[in-house]
């Protein structure tokens, strides 16, 4: 008896680990869903138009948030936007076989069949990004 309930107390933890973990993803899944995502965690956006990066396949768009440029590029799912975003290297100075060289500090998030690339240090920018597509997964 004593070792059925620990048993069971052990499984209930391990469901609520697994549950938190999954919850720290972002819950925004493609432009629009990010876009009134980031309006409701309280910060200003602006659509900037279409955007382009040559080692992204996905269909960009530059967004400005709190009057910084952040691009957000849409992929047809899940599956593909994962490919790219597991081609950039964990600093975000490479991408593939490309090399690059950032103005400012790169920062990747994805959530979904999304992938965002906001290249600052705006501390607002920043959290508003992990609130909404969660912690970025690569750059510095």
């Amino acid at each position: 008896m004593k070792r059925n309930l620990l048993l069971t107390g052990a499984l209930l933890m391990v469901a609520v680990v697994v549950a938190a973990c999954a919850s720290q993803g972002g819950s925004a899944s493609d432009y629009t869903s990010v876009a009134d995502s980031l309006r409701g965690a309280g910060v200003t956006i602006a659509s900037g138009g279409e955007v382009s990066q040559p080692f992204f396949s996905g269909k960009g768009q530059a967004i400005t948030v709190n009057g910084e440029q952040v691009q957000i590029f849409e992929y047809a799912d899940e599956a593909a936007a994962e490919a790219d975003a597991a081609r950039v290297s964990a600093d975000g100075s490479t991408v593939g076989t490309t090399m690059i060289t950032w103005v400012a500090t790169p920062h990747f998030y994805r959530s979904g069949k999304v992938i965002a690339l906001y290249l600052g240090d705006d501390a607002t920018v920043l959290k508003a990004l992990e609130t909404v597509l969660g912690p970025q997964f690569a750059g510095r």
